[in-house]
């Protein structure tokens, strides 16, 4: 059965540095992602699937790792060693994916251990079949690839450029009824522009971001984690509701009715999940 994805920040941590695990675990990210993909040199690969397999056979809770792409050589050896390994993670985030067929090659070598998968769509290709993607039934989320997909256009890694793309990624995962998670923001001394960002990607409908040091992580979590304001104010605009017999009445000086019921409840939804998480 596949888990509820109930993460709102994400941290990567090359696989290739096994003595950075420890500390980027105690950052507090919600997932921890040890990354055999693009943060890895070809020649370390081997000793990068090594350690994160070490270290999800030593304690899986709150890890996660990212393989490398399904049709490549590397790809293949990491769904060869995870094939034979006793313990798997809970997650796998799986890069470039352009079409659901590559998440049933995942599913099929792996079988019932299968993790949750967490595609990346990082091409117009995958974009175009976003929906596909985020509707298999082994993924649990869909993350939005920035980085990869500025360089398929030529254009800045920043918000304007890609914000069609990124609503895309959006319509997506709510067709799909998956959770969206939003590129990391690679400007590390711009607290500002973090803070921007992920106010930005969380009001378009992106439910976490993933992060590239530990020091991002702060802001992403006030900005996806529901306040304890929102949290009350959804707790009494659901009780106003229901006593008044479930229809359009007047709450806080505005008009109360089904669709804003929807947004309340997936607050007190994430909020629950990510306190039992």
């Amino acid at each position: 059965m596949i888990l509820l994805f109930s993460a709102a920040s994400l941290l990567f941590v090359p696989g290739s540095r096994s003595d950075r695990f420890a500390k980027a675990k105690v950052g507090g990210a919600d997932l921890t992602v040890i990354d055999l993909e693009d943060a890895v040199a070809t020649e370390d690969k081997v000793g990068a699937r090594d350690a994160a397999l070490a270290q999800i056979a030593e304690s899986k809770a709150g890890w996660a790792i990212r393989i490398n792409p399904v049709p490549t050589a590397a790809g293949v050896r990491d769904l060869a060693l995870l094939a034979d390994t006793d313990v798997l993670p809970d997650t796998l985030l799986v890069p470039m994916v352009e079409s659901a067929a590559e998440l049933d090659v995942i599913a099929g070598v792996l079988g019932t251990q299968c993790p949750a998968l967490v595609p990346l769509v990082e091409t117009p290709k995958g974009l175009r079949r976003g929906l596909e993607i985020a509707s298999h039934g082994a993924v649990t989320a869909m993350m939005f690839g920035g980085g990869d997909f500025s360089g398929e256009l030529g254009v800045e890694l920043a918000w304007e450029p890609l914000l069609t793309a990124r609503q895309q990624v959006i319509l997506a995962c709510a067709e799909a009824r998956k959770p969206a998670i939003d590129v990391p923001y690679i400007k590390l001394d711009d607290e500002a522009g973090l803070a921007q960002e992920c106010a930005r990607a969380q009001s378009i409908g992106f439910a976490a971001k993933a992060a590239i040091h530990p020091r991002q992580l702060p802001a992403i979590k006030s900005a996806f984690a529901p306040s304890e304001a929102e949290v009350t104010e959804a707790r009494e605009a659901l009780a106003a509701y229901e006593a008044g017999g479930e229809r359009a009445i007047r709450f806080n000086g505005r008009m109360l009715e089904a669709p804003f019921i929807k947004k309340y409840r997936a607050v007190i939804a994430r909020h629950e999940e990510q306190a039992n998480a």
